[in-house]
C-alpha cells in the first residue's frame, strides 16, 4: 500500500515540476528542450532524484547546473502545491534512457536490413 502511495507522490511531483520547468527564467534551462523522465522519492520522503532528458545532449550539464541552482525556489514551489509534511530535497540526474532506446532501435534496423538481404541473395 505505501508503494502506491509513493507511486501516486512521484508521479504529483514530475507534474508539477513539469509545469515549473516552463516558469524558469534561468537561461540554462529555459533555451534547451528539457523532460523528466522518471522520479524516484525515498520511503521517507526526504528526497527525490528527478531524472532528466535533454534534447540537445551538449547541454545536458548546464541544464543540470541550471537546474540545481533552482532547486531552492522548485523545492518551495512544490511545498506550496503538495500537501506533504515535507517538502522532499530535490536531486538532479541526467538520464540518457532515451538514446539508448534509439541505439538499440538502430541497431534492430540494421539486423532486419541484414536479413532482408540475405534472404533476397538466397531467392535468387
Amino acid at each position: 500500500m505505501a508503494g502506491n502511495r509513493i507511486n501516486r507522490i512521484n508521479d504529483e511531483i514530475q507534474k508539477e515540476l513539469s509545469a515549473l520547468f516552463r516558469e524558469l527564467k534561468d537561461p540554462r534551462v529555459s533555451q534547451g528542450m528539457v523532460s523528466i523522465t522518471r522520479v524516484d522519492t525515498t520511503a521517507d520522503l526526504r528526497y527525490a532524484k528527478i531524472y532528466v532528458s535533454a534534447l540537445d545532449k551538449g547541454q545536458e550539464k548546464e541544464i543540470l547546473k541550471g537546474l540545481k541552482s533552482a532547486s531552492g525556489y522548485l523545492r518551495r514551489e512544490l511545498g506550496h502545491t503538495l500537501q506533504l509534511r515535507y517538502t522532499p530535497e530535490l536531486q538532479f540526474v541526467g538520464d540518457d534512457s532515451i538514446q539508448h532506446g534509439a541505439h538499440i532501435l538502430e541497431l534492430l534496423r540494421q539486423e532486419e536490413a541484414k536479413e532482408a538481404a540475405r534472404n533476397q541473395t538466397k531467392e535468387d
